[in-house]
């Protein structure tokens, strides 16, 4: 599948900031499931943007500027998906499987989710796949999709007792409740192709790798009740959200900070059903 990504997000700074630096993880990387035929970065003033690789091998733009008051960062590009049954082949791994087995902030567990863990483990024995299928329908079921009671810093023990929340809340309480059962998952920022025609979306999308003995790493979207499909344009991972961010940084100066982003993603050379 051939997929057309379009990712714009603006700052508006009032009073206007006196310098700003931000670390933008927005370019995805080729391997066996996925091919980057075309990717570009713009930014709308003359900043600096340094091309670095972070510890685990995402691309990272480090951008720095000095006074001012808006910042537009627009990504354009064209990726060819495979559908790979949700196994992850090719990839440049750095580290062993075990490192993702630590815990974050963000993906911390109670004793509420340790015991829903632990049941669906020992339901599934010896079967870890079956047991991570059991955890993300699970999830999908306990949770109802709501943008308002959530946002970036939400935990995953907020969230589960909230029982709602985004993309990014359900891979979080995916990621605490795999790591609970011993096996490593990691975060997963990238976009996806909506089955209902609807082409803007107001941000990227959120899932989950978990690692399989004999298997390597699977991706899970338990927001979707699916493994990862040609549908999945992945961009960067992380031990949670912070790691795998698509903007973050700070600045110096200024007031209020004023932030908006959109997002467009549909299968290139087909006529999709635009969301108003």
């Amino acid at each position: 599948m051939r997929l057309r990504i379009a990712h714009s997000t603006s700052y508006h700074y009032d009073p206007p900031a006196t310098g700003v630096i931000q670390i933008l993880r927005m370019t995805p990387g080729s391997h066996d499931g996925q091919y980057v035929a075309e990717w570009q970065v713009d930014v709308s003033t003359d900043s600096r943007l340094d091309v670095h690789q972070d510890a685990f091998g995402n691309v990272t733009h480090v951008l720095t500027h000095g006074p001012i008051a808006e910042l537009t960062i627009n990504i354009d590009g064209l990726i060819e998906t495979h559908d790979t049954g949700g196994v992850l082949r090719g990839t440049d791994e750095r580290f062993p499987p075990s490192l993702f087995l630590r815990s974050t902030s963000l993906t911390e567990v109670n004793p509420a989710m340790a015991t829903f863990s632990r049941e669906l483990r020992s339901e599934s024995e010896d079967d870890v796949l079956g047991f991570l299928h059991a955890l993300m329908m699970q999830i999908n079921e306990h949770m109802t999709f709501d943008e308002d009671p959530t946002n970036s810093g939400t935990s995953a023990v907020e969230a589960f007792g909230l029982k709602r929340g985004v993309c990014q809340d359900y891979a979080h309480i995916f990621i605490a409740c795999a790591r609970s059962g011993g096996v490593p998952a990691r975060f997963v920022a990238g976009h996806f192709l909506r089955s209902d025609g609807m082409v803007n979306q107001q941000a990227g999308h959120a899932w989950a790798e978990a690692f399989v003995p004999d298997l390597g790493w699977v991706g899970f979207d338990p927001a979707n009740g699916i493994c990862t499909t040609d549908a999945h344009a992945r961009v960067a991972i992380g031990l949670d959200y912070l790691g795998a961010a698509p903007v973050r940084g700070t600045r110096y100066g200024g007031g209020m900070e004023t932030l908006s982003v959109a997002v467009r993603v549909e299968q290139a050379g087909r006529q999709i059903q635009s969301q108003s």
